[in-house]
């Protein structure tokens, strides 16, 4: 039996207190509107259904859509799996994007909300997770 490695190395340093704070404002902020989102969707309420056809979905996938994102959700809400929630996530809301893109919606307030939203996701989750950051540095080290 052999002993496992451990998950962080001495150069990936705990979050500091603000980068803790931050990170739950921005997975909360990002959380709020995916539960919303989500529940519109998955209780079939007039605005969700209404908006999914006029992007070219047909009405009776609204549910399906709101059970896929609801999946990436609690896939990113739980901290073991939060990882792989937030690479799924991105690629749902890169779903969003290409819709909004073929339909030649406006960039600032419907192409790129998605992206809005992603950067609360992958923010939230590079500032509370440590392993993150030690994969993919924003800094690099001084040698």
């Amino acid at each position: 039996m052999r002993a496992e490695a451990p998950l962080m190395n001495a150069s990936t340093p705990d979050s500091t207190p603000t980068q803790r704070r931050t990170a739950y404002v921005l997975t909360t902020l990002a959380a709020l509107f995916l539960t919303l989102d989500t529940v519109m969707k998955l209780l079939r309420l007039a605005p969700a259904v209404e908006g999914t056809v006029a992007l070219g979905y047909p009405e009776h996938t609204v549910a399906l859509i709101g059970v896929i994102e609801l999946v990436c959700l609690v896939l990113y809400l739980v901290p073991q799996t939060a990882v792989i929630g937030a690479v799924v996530m991105t690629g749902y809301l890169g779903g969003a994007i290409a819709t909004h893109v073929r339909l030649g919606n406006p960039l600032l307030s419907h192409t790129l909300f998605p992206i809005y939203v992603a950067v609360m996701v992958w923010g939230g989750l590079y500032l509370r997770e440590p392993r993150l950051r030690a994969l993919m540095p924003l800094v690099r080290a001084r040698a």
